[in-house]
């Protein structure tokens, strides 16, 4: 017999893939083997994005995800209650339905997490990322039977430089927990492949609608599963379709549930250009296979290539590309479905990230590839395996397997090399936005975004500069106009901030504060009816704020309409019981207008809430001294300046009473107590002449009312006293 007709045919890799369960149990010991790879890996990983733990940038929708939302910010059942029970239309974050996510968040405020802490946050996603490391290698091991192989592809999985996006960016939470349950549905699927264990497919179900209640990108698993039957599994037939009847059913209510929550809160825009979808998908194709491919240049925001059509020498190079590389995949079937199967699990994994129903203002993100990826690995760890010669023990590898580590450990090392310069960039939030305009100059949302954490520190002419920048590529992009007349504001420019704050109003004239804001700076314009206007439209949008009534009667009270201030500050102490501000103006108003009764009625409610207020004590004795209570008035205004020592009103009040009383050297002193307070108070020297005169002390009382004229010339009081004081001395 020859020695060629002795040889035994070998099993191709696909005929070993398909029988994962039976070849696991002949080498029981790959299960040690893995343990242990898993281990490394993970701490591979950890070890890499490590720095992004002390990572403090904040991106485009961590606002929304953290800063400003409400439940987050207050972690409790009832919190996590709202974000289940918000299905169609959520509250606290704009698009799709994602609880799982938000709570995820919630609980690590609740374990530290703020503002100023994102490392509690940072911690979960890492340590999300380190186990969906390790289950991209559970699954490659069981759909290809090799330890060592689902290890090195494993390791390239999560050290690659496009990972580092999900882990810093707080709002894509999202991303690596819908990531994780829908591969560990992944795994339950094959192992239900394998087992038939109605565990497993109930299980893979459950894990399903975890993934989709993460975030609903992970809908098309069902599809993927259908993909895996026809490679590697090799079991694709009717009965692989009836089984996955129930996950259609759940992908149906996912995807009907997500369109109605975008499109409530969100937006969903549709191209009518009928070359955009395939022009899209073509360029999305060969943008994301050179990213993971090449991984350079890499940003949380890739605009959308101007003009999309085939002008543009990248849309032109990726159509020819995508038109290459469709025919090279069907031509691989004749000999291996790796290729196609591998390439078409990333393209649908992706598909619902590729914006054919457009909801963002970019057309590729490195997080849109997390999951998707796994098809491209797939055809990686296949590849390998059939190249892997296993090792009988560690330590006889055939030269085969050392020039294959040898290429993977290359591979890791300028993957993990640039993953650590990639973090760099998220260490903090200017650094970051300016690392993105490199890559997209004149990209509004990200001058946006940059004006915005600028603003924040107070570099207020570097934030004017960007949001100009927006509004030079966008006149009327949101809130831009707002953000400028803020900024006018703060440096005192008035009227360029009345002209942003209208500008803004005709774009969104339902905010409510921008009104607000107007009206702030009309006022500082002295242009007090255009004001009052303008808080009376903030007020008709949101008509609760008691803010805005009692600026309300502030402007009223400076316009003299006494009565229109006092229904303001009435509005406050309706919504507010206890204000205090508003008790205390609405006895001064009810008192200029003689309404003696109510006015003490407010003075009092006040000094019950806060016995030692020095303006409501003063007030109550103004009061009490208009009702001829001169006593009683005197003993406020000396509790009054207990409190406040140097309230020079209640010293002046004081020495009106005292007058009144008839103590006129008391008077004497508390007026000679103003003037040590305020000694350019030209009124109260007139006053103090007018005591000295009563006196018959003629020379003090003329010295009062000169040094009253050397401070105001036009004190009328200071001149007639001085008047009659010579006149009294004339023969």
């Amino acid at each position: 017999m020859s020695k060629t007709a002795s040889k035994k045919p070998k099993p191709s890799p696909s005929a070993t893939a398909a029988r994962t369960s039976s070849a696991n149990r002949a080498h029981p010991r790959k299960t040690g083997t893995l343990t242990v790879l898993i281990v490394l890996v993970v701490l591979a990983v950890i070890v890499t994005h490590w720095p992004s733990l002390s990572a403090k940038a904040r991106c485009f929708d961590d606002n929304q995800y953290l800063i400003d939302n409400p439940l987050v910010q207050n972690p409790s059942w009832a919190s996590a209650k709202q974000f289940l029970a918000e299905v169609l239309e959520p509250s606290t974050v704009r698009g799709y339905y994602q609880p799982l996510a938000m709570i995820s968040l919630m609980l690590d405020h609740a374990s530290g997490g703020a503002r100023d802490n994102f490392r509690p946050f940072h911690r979960t996603s890492l340590a999300l990322h380190a186990a969906n490391t390790a289950l991209v290698m559970v699954l490659l091991y069981l759909l290809f039977n090799e330890p060592y192989v689902a290890a090195m592809v494993g390791l390239l999985f999560g050290l690659h430089p496009m990972t580092v996006e999900p882990i810093p960016w707080i709002g894509e939470r999202k991303t690596l927990l819908a990531s994780f349950f829908s591969l560990g549905c992944l795994i339950l699927y094959v192992r239900y492949t394998n087992t038939r264990s109605w565990k497993c497919y109930v299980a893979c179900l459950a894990t399903y609608v975890l993934a989709l209640m993460s975030k609903p990108t992970s809908t098309a698993l069902p599809i993927l599963f259908l993909l895996m039957d026809y490679w590697p599994l090799r079991r694709l037939s009717l009965r692989s379709l009836w089984e996955k009847i129930p996950l259609f059913m759940i992908l149906g209510v996912s995807a009907i549930i997500t369109i109605i929550s975008q499109g409530r809160t969100a937006r969903i825009m549709v191209s009518h250009d009928p070359f955009y979808a395939p022009i899209l998908l073509c360029h999305d194709i060969v943008f994301y296979l050179c990213k993971i491919i090449y991984p350079t240049n890499l940003s949380p925001h890739y605009p959308f290539p101007e003009p999309m059509n085939l002008t543009h020498p990248m849309v032109l190079m990726s159509v020819i590309g995508t038109c290459i590389l469709i025919p090279l995949l069907l031509v691989s079937l004749r000999w291996t479905r790796a290729l196609l199967i591998g390439w078409l699990f990333f393209f649908v994994a992706i598909f619902p990230s590729l914006g054919i129903l457009k909801f963002s203002n970019i057309v590729a993100a490195d997080k849109f590839a997390y999951l998707p990826s796994v098809g491209l690995l797939m055809i990686v760890a296949w590849l390998l395996s059939r190249f892997w010669d296993t090792p009988t023990r560690a330590i006889r590898l055939t030269k085969r397997a050392w020039s294959i580590l040898g290429l993977v450990a290359i591979l890791m090392l300028a993957e993990a090399r640039t993953t650590r310069q990639q973090l760099t960039h998220w260490q903090d939030s200017v650094t970051l936005f300016d690392h993105m305009l490199k890559f997209a100059p004149d990209a509004p949302p990200v001058h946006f975004s940059l004006a915005s954490m600028l603003a924040a520190r107070d570099q207020n002419d570097r934030a004017i500069k960007h949001y100009r920048k927006v509004l030079e590529q966008s006149p009327n992009y949101p809130d831009t106009h707002y953000g400028l007349a803020n900024l006018f504001y703060k440096k005192g420019q008035f009227d360029e901030a009345i002209e942003h704050y209208t500008q803004d109003l005709r774009l969104k004239p339902d905010r409510a504060a921008g009104w607000a804001n107007l009206g702030l700076a009309l006022n500082q314009k002295g242009r007090l009816d255009e004001a009052v206007k303008a808080y009376r439209s903030a007020l008709a949008i949101q008509p609760d704020n008691s803010e805005w009534y009692c600026m309300m009667g502030q402007l009223s009270i400076q316009q003299g309409q006494l009565e229109q201030a006092t229904h303001a500050y009435q509005r406050v102490t309706e919504l507010e019981q206890d204000n205090l501000e508003a008790l205390v103006n609405l006895g001064a108003l009810l008192g200029q207008q003689n309404k003696l009764r109510d006015a003490t009625t407010y003075f009092e409610r006040a000094l019950a809430i806060e016995p030692n207020h020095y303006k409501a004590r003063n007030g109550l004795g103004v009061n009490l001294a208009q009702q001829g209570n001169i006593e009683e008035a005197i003993q406020q205004f000396n509790k009054a300046l207990t409190t406040n020592p140097e309230g020079h009103e209640a010293y002046k009040n004081l020495a009106l009473a005292l007058v009144g009383k008839g103590d006129l050297d008391d008077a004497v002193a508390a007026y000679r107590k103003v003037l040590t307070i305020q000694p350019r108070d030209a009124d109260s020297y007139a006053r103090l002449g007018d005591l000295f005169a009563m006196q018959a002390r003629t020379d003090d009382a003329n010295q009062a009312y000169r040094q009253a004229l050397q401070i105001d010339p036009n004190n009328a009081r200071a001149r007639n006293g001085l008047n009659a004081s010579r006149a009294k001395r004339s023969p």
